[in-house]
Parts: structure tokens; C-alpha cells; sequence
């Protein structure tokens, strides 16, 4: 059982980490806030890792902390107070540049992009307890380089614009990242638009930017009344849609799987489905002539009360 305002330490005792420091590594989270449950949950998440697990109430509490230890990551729960999540980060970071925090708040896209701005791993609006933002804790807590994944370069509401790092991780984190950004819509108009998102922010990164982290791909989501735009420019020299034969996309009448056989023999990841997937969750899907840039527009029909961005 997780004990408020205590430290718990799972797996091998502390003097056995000490003394196989070299083969051990000893994961160090810290929780600032004040429901217990989050501390059970990430208790639960991490099972037998060998952890440390901290909460405190406040963020000044946070900050004595790690003046006396370097944590792993800190999970701050602002809460709906109207703080400002993005401060909160400087400080934890004038403190310790390199830790990871990950915030939660209300559903709000300006303190998110704030945050990420900042430089948090992320930003959720739902509990830390809850499996959204239980998957984001482990996405970090895994992750070695993170800090260059997400430049913020326009943050208008109607007009938002992002620089991807091509990588696969950064991928993971900026389609969180859209989520947020989304969560005035209903549910399902979520998962269309982020599960197209990924699919095709996934192709700029392998295929235009081979996976090469010195690369970015540029994203852009254009907000109007009734619509979401959302393009996407990779760095590759594009490719012509009639001759990707490791897409399902272009599979021959017959065939609907010869593009898995096809990626076999070049060594490449299972997958291939990622334009016909986005086809069928969005309502166009337009690429430009040399193919290293594309445009996808999702209708929205309904909103989740009256939350608008900004």
C-alpha cells in the first residue's frame, strides 16, 4: 500500500543498490500532490522495477527535494486552480535542467503548449492514476533523449505550429501532445484525428527523415469552424504514390497483403497501413506533387461542452 507523504522503495534493499550500482538502476519518482491514488497507481505500474516513490503537496516542497536528490521524473498534478503548469517547470528545471516532469491539469491547449514549451515530457488532463497518463509515465521513464523532440514555434490557437525531431519516441509524445490540443472534441473525433496524425507523422519520420534525429518534420494544425487542417512537411525527396509497394495502399487487386512480404525482404518494420488508415479516419487527405508534404482535414460535427482553445 502507497503511504502519503512517505518514501517507498520496491524490489532489492538500499544496500544492496548501492552495492550493485553498476547492474541496478534504481528509478526515483516524485509525485507532487495530494491523492493517494496516484501514488498507488504508479506503485502499481512500476511492480517489481526497483523504485523510489516520493509525494509532497506543493510545488515549493518539490523543489527542496530536488535540490537534496536528482529524480528520474516528477509528476506534478496542478489541478484546475488556474496555475500556470509552465512556471512550475522553469523552477523545477532551474533546479535540475535535465529532469523529466510530466503535468496535469485541466483540458487546457495553451497550458499544455505552455508546458511543452517549457520543456515538460508532456502535459494530460486526466489523473496521473488513469491509464492516458500511465502510458506517458512509462513513455518517459524509458526515454534517454527527449529534450529537443518538440519545438513550439506558433502557439495561436487557430494556428498551431511544431517542429518533430524524427524520431520515433518524439512521435509518441507529439501525438500525446495533439491529444491535448483536441480535448474540446468529442471522443471519437479524438482517435480519428490522433490516430491518423501518428500514422502519417510515423512516415514523415521513417521514410522523409530516415529516422535520422538531426532531421524535423514540421506540423501545422489549422483550427476553423467546422474543420481541423492539419499538414505535415517531412525532409525527404517524397515518392510517388503509385510506386510504394511496401504500403498497403498500393497493394494489386488480389493481393491485400503483398506489401507485408515486401517489407520483409527489405528489413523493414511490420506496418504499411498508415495512408489507407488515415484515409478512412479523416475526410481528405491531400498530398502535394513530390509527396514529402501532406494535408488532412477532419470535419468536426460536435464539441464536448463549451472548452475552446486558448
Amino acid at each position: 500500500m502507497f503511504h502519503s507523504l512517505s518514501t517507498v522503495t520496491r524490489g532489492i534493499r538500499k544496500d544492496a543498490i548501492l552495492r550493485y550500482s553498476g547492474m541496478v538502476s534504481l528509478r526515483r519518482l516524485l509525485l507532487v500532490g495530494e491523492d493517494p491514488r496516484a501514488g498507488e497507481a504508479l506503485d502499481e505500474l512500476l511492480g517489481q522495477n526497483e523504485h523510489s516513490l516520493q509525494l509532497v503537496s506543493k510545488g515549493a516542497e518539490a523543489l527542496e527535494r530536488l535540490r537534496g536528490t536528482a529524480f528520474d521524473l516528477v509528476l506534478a498534478a496542478i489541478g484546475g486552480n488556474g496555475a500556470d503548469p509552465s512556471k512550475l517547470v522553469r523552477r523545477l528545471h532551474a533546479v535540475r535542467p535535465e529532469t523529466k516532469v510530466i503535468v496535469t491539469g485541466d483540458p487546457n491547449p495553451a497550458r499544455a503548449l505552455g508546458a511543452v514549451r517549457a520543456r515538460a515530457y508532456g502535459y494530460v488532463h486526466t489523473a496521473i492514476y488513469e491509464a492516458h497518463a500511465l502510458e506517458m509515465v512509462q513513455q518517459a521513464l524509458d526515454a534517454v533523449s527527449w529534450r529537443d523532440d518538440i519545438r513550439v514555434i506558433s502557439a495561436r490557437p487557430e494556428w498551431i505550429t511544431l517542429d518533430v525531431q524524427c524520431r520515433m519516441d518524439a512521435a509518441e509524445r507529439t501525438t500525446h501532445l495533439v491529444r491535448e490540443l483536441t480535448a474540446d472534441l468529442e471522443t471519437n473525433i479524438i482517435e480519428d484525428i490522433s490516430a491518423a496524425f501518428r500514422e502519417l507523422l510515423l512516415n514523415g519520420i521513417e521514410h522523409g527523415g530516415k529516422s535520422n534525429p538531426h532531421k524535423r518534420v514540421r506540423v501545422s494544425l489549422l483550427r476553423v469552424a467546422d474543420a481541423l487542417m492539419v499538414q505535415m512537411h517531412d525532409p525527404g525527396k517524397g515518392f510517388s504514390m503509385g510506386k510504394i509497394e511496401h504500403a498497403a495502399v498500393c497493394n494489386p487487386e488480389g493481393s491485400p497483403t503483398r506489401h507485408v512480404e515486401i517489407r520483409a525482404e527489405k528489413g523493414q518494420r511490420p506496418g504499411g497501413f498508415g495512408i489507407l488508415m488515415a484515409r478512412n479516419l479523416v475526410d481528405q487527405l491531400i498530398y502535394n506533387e513530390r509527396g514529402n508534404e501532406v494535408t488532412f482535414v477532419k470535419k468536426l460535427t460536435q464539441f464536448r461542452g463549451e472548452c475552446v482553445p486558448g
